[in-house]
């Protein structure tokens, strides 16, 4: 008799709802059987058995909350049973977070000088590190033996050798003011309750805003002989059924203007800067309940119309939340456009641990004053919000200045 264990679908999953059993007591499975679907904050995937095995029980119900990694959900019997857990990514480096919760830039936990990189995760490093824990002291119950926050909390509740120092006391913040002490009655208004991306993207983006030293820088493009070139790429492209956007051509400026300044693409994390060898562009996606990031990989080395294709097929995945893991978390650099809801200019909050995020505004018309004549040219606004300790205002300035040059010479994007 084995229990089958809630699965980590990513390095850095420590809990997800159990949404759907796509088996009952009694049956049979064999190793690749589908058995259960799983949704995190970002996805919702297929967990399959890994060997033969006859259900003896459900331990988890459908549409469970914060079922935590490593609990057992359900319960085979037989001889072979197996433990069964989720194809998850190869584990990430600590120092190079995910789509989810970044360590935090201050505090560092304490690893004793020369010894091996410690497999945790961002929050396990930030939690141990406020609690003064050694994280070499420690056994990770993750994945591939991962330290999470439970391994983490564990210690702490525990008299040993981890605890290294007592760290000062942190006042905790006071409770936010509910709506009713702020004079709503109950009738004046709809509650909807967060669900798992809400709460992650809340967090995250808390987290983001106070913990990293943003700063932004603006320029406007003209984009007249890019609608131009788009117009006539989209003309040959169009017998294969492929349009490419004015959002596929900027991924392609981003990217080719990452390497021709590789400074602006890199992460800070606290052993060093990351400089990342391939430029790889996560575009922002709206989503029911909050945003994803899908990745375009390595778009540097990419087509314009491999970019619309794949650009497309993610958009299209994220918002039905099929995304895997692999195809949200890890990219270099973001774009955020808002042009399409004629939107002019904003700025964004980075999205850790990447460097920086662009933000794209609506191409309009505008009056330019060129050799004391005013003419007429359509202008995009940008906005590049940098990561200061990764990213200072002379690199920013150099990124910009090579995507610009890209944008309006859209010919140099393929010679």
């Amino acid at each position: 008799m084995t229990d089958i264990l809630m699965p980590a679908l990513s390095p850095t999953m420590e809990e997800g709802i159990l949404a759907k059993w796509l088996v009952k007591v009694g049956d049979s499975v064999r190793s690749g059987d589908l058995i259960a679907e799983i949704e995190t904050d970002k996805a919702t995937m297929e967990v399959e058995a890994v060997d033969e095995g006859v259900v003896e029980a459900l331990l988890v119900a459908e549409g469970t909350e914060g079922v935590k990694v490593n609990t057992p959900i359900a319960r085979l019997s037989g001889e072979n049973s197996p433990v069964v857990t989720a194809p998850a990514p190869s584990p990430v480096p600590a120092s190079v977070p995910v789509v989810i919760a970044p360590a935090s830039p201050v505090k560092k936990a304490i690893i004793p000088e020369g010894s091996q990189r410690i497999l945790a995760s961002p929050l396990a490093r930030r939690l141990a590190a406020e609690r003064g824990l050694d994280l070499t002291a420690l056994t990770g119950s993750g994945p591939h033996g991962r330290i999470i926050r439970v391994d983490v909390e564990a210690a702490a509740m525990a008299p040993g050798p981890a605890k290294v120092a007592s760290p000062s006391p942190v006042p905790a913040p006071a409770p936010a003011a509910s709506l009713a002490q702020l004079g709503y009655t109950e009738d004046s208004y709809t509650l909807v309750p967060l669900d798992g991306m809400r709460r992650t993207v809340a967090r995250r983006l808390t987290e983001s805003a106070r913990d990293i030293p943003h700063f932004p820088l603006t320029i406007d493009v003209e984009i007249d002989a890019l609608l131009a070139a788009r117009s006539r790429i989209n003309s040959l492209l169009e017998p294969r059924g492929v349009k490419v956007s004015v959002n596929d051509l900027v991924i392609k400026a981003a990217a080719l203007a990452l390497k021709q300044v590789p400074e602006a693409n890199a992460s800070f994390t606290p052993e060093g800067i990351a400089l990342h060898r391939h430029a790889d562009i996560s575009m922002a996606v709206a989503v029911d309940g909050g945003l994803i990031t899908p990745i375009i990989r390595k778009a540097e080395q990419k087509g314009l119309a491999e970019i619309a294709l794949e650009a497309k097929d993610l958009a299209e995945r994220a918002r039905n939340r099929k995304l895997k893991p692999e195809e949200f978390q890890g990219g270099t650099f973001s774009i955020s456009n808002l042009g399409m809801f004629g939107i002019r200019q904003f700025g964004s909050i980075i999205n850790p641990p990447q460097g920086a995020i662009l933000s794209v505004g609506a191409g309009e018309a505008r009056a330019v004053v060129r050799d004391g004549q005013v003419i007429i040219r359509t202008l995009m606004t940008v906005t590049l919000t940098c990561d200061h300790r990764v990213i200072d205002g002379a690199i920013g300035a150099r990124w910009l200045a090579a995507f610009r040059a890209l944008i309006e010479e859209p010919v140099t994007m393929i010679v």
